[in-house]
């Protein structure tokens, strides 16, 4: 294994509930390989904001746990470091950014002292020189006059100057690995490709790998080199980018795909096609496949037995017994 590679294996989380423990993540693996943008892509309620916090174990505990698994970062198994270890490692090994910076930003303090107390806390620089980097990293991030907006509050930022904030609070220790859960949902169109703009020329520049959560295929076209599908706690395929797109071998991802807005005949204005039904809650997961209740290519079997992840093709996985017949 490279040792800047993350690798999860069999990762499983759990929350309790009074109907007993309940299943988020059914035991699912990954890894991201250094100098990747892998996504994370599915529906609000597939596991996918789960799989995440559980790498950086902020799950909640109770309700939730982990059940099992292990999650490789430079050879450490994070489930197994003491809560010092993994606040050290958070911020300096691996950062986060998420959906909403508005929460994730402090209301009282300046956006440059939040940025400044960041490196205080994980380098060994002076406040000066915590200071003078805290400039260059809002310039990195294409903050104008990054000076003044360093005496900010966050509520006098708009939402994609926020994010950018959170973007270089993130990058400010030299992260190996970003994870960017929804990075962009609450912006405009026209923001949302500026900042992933930004988080492609960043990625290139400094090397590190990105996991990038999303339920969004469009945000997945424009940055990411390989997909996960994330489908009720269960990696349903697994592709490169452009292959996923051109040719998707699950049902599911078929849906996510023609849902779509530049998939579908604008001409006519017809309705976006969407798939039926929803993500099933976490304790009415369906026997068999549990995507057969919504799946248009639904047989027999789907409803009686759960398919096993197979490749089907080199480097592309499904977990879906119509598709291995199609090949």
């Amino acid at each position: 294994m490279h040792s800047d590679e993350l690798q999860v294996k069999n990762l499983k989380v759990a929350f309790s509930s009074p109907q007993g423990d309940l299943i988020a993540v059914n035991g699912i693996s990954f890894q991201i390989e250094k100098g990747e943008t892998l996504a994370l892509v599915g529906e609000s309620g597939c596991g996918k904001t789960v799989s995440a916090l559980s790498i950086l174990r902020l799950i909640p505990e109770p309700p939730g746990k982990v059940l099992g698994g292990e999650i490789f970062l430079s050879d450490r198994d994070l489930l197994r470091l003491s809560p010092k270890e993994m606040r050290d490692l958070r911020g300096n090994d691996i950062a986060m950014i998420f959906q909403d910076p508005l929460a994730s930003l402090n209301p009282v303090l300046t956006i440059g002292e939040q940025i400044i107390e960041t490196l205080l806390r994980h380098t060994k620089i002076s406040r000066s020189e915590a200071t003078k980097r805290t400039e260059e990293l809002l310039r990195r991030v294409e903050i104008p006059s990054p000076s003044q907006k360093m005496k900010n509050y966050p509520h006098q930022l708009s939402g994609g100057m926020r994010q950018r904030v959170m973007i270089a609070m993130a990058l400010s220790c030299s992260p190996k690995i970003l994870i960017a859960d929804e990075p962009t949902t609450a912006l405009d169109v026209l923001i949302q490709l500026q900042i992933l703009d930004l988080l492609k020329q960043l990625k290139e520049e400094t090397g590190m790998s990105i996991l990038l959560i999303t339920h969004d295929l469009g945000v997945v076209r424009a940055v990411a080199q390989r997909v996960l599908v994330m489908y009720a706690g269960d990696i349903v395929e697994v592709s490169p980018m452009h292959a996923l797109m051109k040719t998707p071998l699950h049902p599911y991802t078929q849906g996510l795909i023609e849902s779509l807005p530049s998939q579908s005949a604008s001409k006519n204005r017809a309705r976006l096609p969407a798939i039926p039904g929803v993500v099933p809650s976490l304790g009415q997961r369906p026997g068999g496949c549990p995507f057969h209740p919504r799946c248009a290519k639904v047989e027999s079997r789907c409803r009686e037995k759960f398919p096993e992840l197979k490749e089907l093709e080199p480097g592309r996985w499904a977990r879906c017994f119509v598709a291995e017949r199609g090949r």
